[in-house]
């Protein structure tokens, strides 16, 4: 029996790495029955809607949905796509593995592997904010952080790094300043870590980590922090191991979850077929792990890893004197799952 996922193919250059992502994906030999919709811009301009309920009804349905990038239309209603559809399902984890792959230069030479998880609904991203004068020379952001939030994120966490053997879990906050909301944060994961005694715990302050990620980021593996911290540390993250290009993302919370490339829709390359899509395609491979298929999820990252190390069949931000397009980068690495 096939297995319904919405497919949202995304703004500028994402319909392109999508489309080579749903070919990667079933060159696997999986049975998927994609449910397409359309959100964003390409929306807006077709239904005067960047959210159309057909969206929503059909991530209702399948509960799992990989999603190209979107670009954000200026008007009213709420600030993005994204953020609408992380409230809509309270998708309350956002979740970004770094991880070193062969041939994508970088600053550093031993193999970085790290996930950050990163509460996706609370804090300075809540949306509560205003001008606190007529003149409008003064603002107040309200960061409320919540003791469920803070619970449901480290729980998250722990959850996974014991699932799948991870040894350590550093949470990162800015306790030391911020004692009300920061403290909460900290004192929810500092009783929670007892549960959890085969997994060494530690904390950190923002800016201490921030340093020591770039000084020393193999001393990490899992880590968890707030919104706006997460939303920081996980591009730095992404530099250490050379860039958004190979950046893929979830938006996970209790029944439903959505993946994607963390990267934006690039308009400026879009139809070009130059546009790497390897994020995309490991977006892909997160949505496998989640959805329990995790043979057909480690021969495509095995195949994508393979393409990359060879460095012959890949995208010009890959290697900017022999390069290839979006598409053919898709042939050789369907070519190694087949083969």
């Amino acid at each position: 029996m096939a297995r319904s996922i919405t497919l949202i193919p995304g703004d500028g250059i994402g319909p392109e790495i999508t489309a080579a992502t749903v070919r990667i994906l079933e060159s696997a030999g999986l049975n998927i029955e994609w449910e397409t919709v359309t959100a964003g811009m390409t929306a807006l301009e077709k239904f005067k809607d960047p959210l159309p309920k057909d969206v929503i009804d059909s991530i209702e349905r399948t509960r799992v949905a990989l999603k190209g990038p979107l670009t954000t239309p200026v008007g009213k209603g709420f600030r993005s796509v994204n953020v609408a559809l992380r409230k809509e399902f309270e998708l309350f984890c956002n979740q970004r593995p770094a991880k070193t792959f062969t041939g994508i230069k970088t600053l550093y030479f031993d193999h970085i592997d790290l996930i950050i998880f990163r509460e996706n609904l609370e804090e300075f991203y809540s949306g509560i904010e205003h001008y606190i004068d007529s003149s409008h020379t003064a603002a107040e952001t309200i960061g409320i952080i919540t003791k469920r939030g803070s619970e449901r994120i480290i729980r998250y966490a722990f959850e996974y790094a014991r699932k799948h053997n991870r040894k350590k879990l550093t949470v990162v906050h800015k306790a030391n300043i911020l004692k009300f909301t920061g403290g909460l944060f900290l004192e929810v994961a500092r009783q929670m870590s007892p549960e959890y005694p085969e997994i060494i715990f530690e904390d950190k302050i923002v800016d201490n980590m921030a340093m020591q990620m770039v000084m020393n980021p193999y001393q990490f593996d899992c880590i968890v922090t707030t919104n706006l911290f997460g939303d920081i540390l996980s591009d730095l993250a992404s530099g250490l191991v050379g860039g958004l290009g190979m950046a893929p993302g979830a938006n996970i919370g209790d029944n439903v979850a959505i993946f994607e490339a963390v990267h934006g829709s690039a308009p400026d390359i879009a139809g070009k077929n130059i546009a790497n899509p390897s994020a995309q395609v490991l977006a892909g491979v997160m949505m496998l792990e989640y959805i329990g298929e995790k043979d057909a999820a480690n021969k495509i990252e095995k195949a994508v890893a393979a393409v990359i190390a060879e460095g012959k069949y890949v995208t010009r931000d890959i290697n900017s004197v022999n390069y290839v397009g979006t598409r053919e980068f898709a042939d050789a690495v369907i070519e190694k799952i087949i083969h």
